[in-house]
């Protein structure tokens, strides 16, 4: 069963959301209900703008700083040429 919530909010912050929310393809009330979801579930809520790293992201960070703390890597490179040199290109 579905409810109906009444919000009163600045109307510059309401088109503000529904702004972001068109931009990833959502309506602000499923942004709001995605957001209720997981309070309820968690009792979390997380107030950000930020960028999150993905976790697939987080792994090659992880790869790359172990590959540097064994010296896997190459570099630095004074200019193009000493790397495509190096690339063998």
């Amino acid at each position: 069963m579905k409810t109906q919530i009444n919000l009163k909010i600045d109307n510059s912050v309401k088109k503000q959301a529904q702004k972001r929310a068109k931009d990833l393809g959502l309506s602000l009330s499923s942004i709001v209900n995605a957001t209720l979801k997981q309070f309820a579930r968690t009792g979390e809520l997380e107030l950000s703008s930020a960028p999150r790293i993905t976790p697939y992201l987080e792994d090659l960070v992880l790869e790359a700083r172990k590959d540097y703390a064994e010296g896997k890597t190459s570099g630095p490179f004074n200019n193009a040429s000493d790397l495509t040199k190096h690339l063998g290109i």
